[in-house]
């Protein structure tokens, strides 16, 4: 048995390895038993796993876990609905005598933070409109520190460290050079509402300095972050003094920016700029989703289902000759 990575890993193999916790639970099943519910991963990747009829002291023993333990494993690799499944026969904690390179476990944006937080700055600062860019400029100094590492999601896309900012700097470029296209946009509504349309993430989502989630906050859970967006500049728009047309443009663009009533959106976009938002989020999510699934495809084959992709297989191509 070899010690391996998320992305190394093969259906009916039997291995070893170390994964950081990303989400854990003791559950009981249908029969009654106790199970432990798991979600591994490295920089590579993650893997839900399931260690099954947990006794009472390996109970007391799994319940000391918690997100951001780095472990290791002995699992056989699975396959449940398409998707790769770890079926866990021994786990332990790790100490210093492993080694853990904690650089290993940390998924995270390809791109300085600090780099992207300065290339998303300097496009707030190019907005001709005053009160657009104060407004863009007070929320992304305000939420600086947090930015610099916070996650786009709890999971599925962008759900690492920097994660936010990785999404709304390749927004940003995909509509800045758009309205190149489309010359009757204003280009100032899109970076302002590129730039504004997940801030309430940063409430809605819990994270650790790694990047890593637990879940949503009680706020989160209840009115998620488009409410909470809404809640928030409606107050920062007031204190600026903005005109009620002008006001409600800005809320609208946040409303709308789901597209879909099942997906949180009560309205759907009712002017240009708000409905290239949608397009924006939607296709950086799904190239996001579509990147992350191939980079563990072999050539020449088809990748685990993908769910947030209507569970589509999706293929790679084989290397050109």
């Amino acid at each position: 048995m070899k010690e391996k990575f998320v992305i190394d890993l093969v259906t009916d193999e039997e291995f070893m390895g170390y994964f950081m916790v990303k989400q854990i639970a003791l559950k009981v099943g249908s029969n009654r038993k106790t199970y432990l519910d798991i979600t591994l991963g490295d920089n590579t990747g993650e893997i839900s796993g399931k260690k099954w009829d947990v006794s009472d002291e390996e109970y007391a023993s799994l319940s000391r876990y918690s997100v951001g333990d780095v472990i290791k494993v002995q699992a056989r690799v699975t396959e449940w609905n398409g998707m790769q499944q770890l079926r866990i026969s021994k786990i332990r904690m790790t100490g210093a005598e492993d080694g853990i390179d904690l650089r290993d476990y940390i998924k995270a944006a390809p791109e300085d933070p600090e780099e992207m937080f300065a290339y998303i700055r300097e496009r707030a600062g190019e907005i001709n409109d005053s009160g657009l860019r104060q407004l863009c400029l007070m929320n992304l100094d305000d939420n600086k520190e947090k930015l610099l590492y916070y996650p786009a999601a709890s999971k599925n896309h962008h759900a690492e460290r920097s994660g936010l900012l990785w999404h709304i700097k390749r927004m940003l470029m995909s509509g800045i050079a758009l309205c190149d296209v489309y010359t009757f946009l204003d280009k100032d509504w899109v970076v302002t509402g590129v730039i504004l349309h997940d801030i309430e993430k940063l409430t809605e989502i819990e994270s650790d300095k790694n990047g890593i989630s637990e879940g949503y906050s009680f706020e989160g859970m209840m009115l998620g972050h488009i409410v909470q967006g809404v809640k928030l500049l409606e107050k920062q728009m007031e204190e600026l003094g903005f005109d009620y047309e002008k006001k409600i443009m800005v809320e609208h663009m946040i409303l709308a920016h789901h597209n879909e009533p099942d997906y949180g959106s009560p309205k759907r976009p009712l002017f240009p700029e708000a409905q290239l938002l949608h397009h924006l989020d939607d296709m950086d999510a799904k190239m996001y989703d579509m990147e992350d699934a191939l980079k563990s495809t072999r050539p020449g084959e088809f990748s685990d289902r993908v769910w947030t992709l209507h569970n589509r297989r999706l293929y790679k191509m084989k290397d050109g000759e």
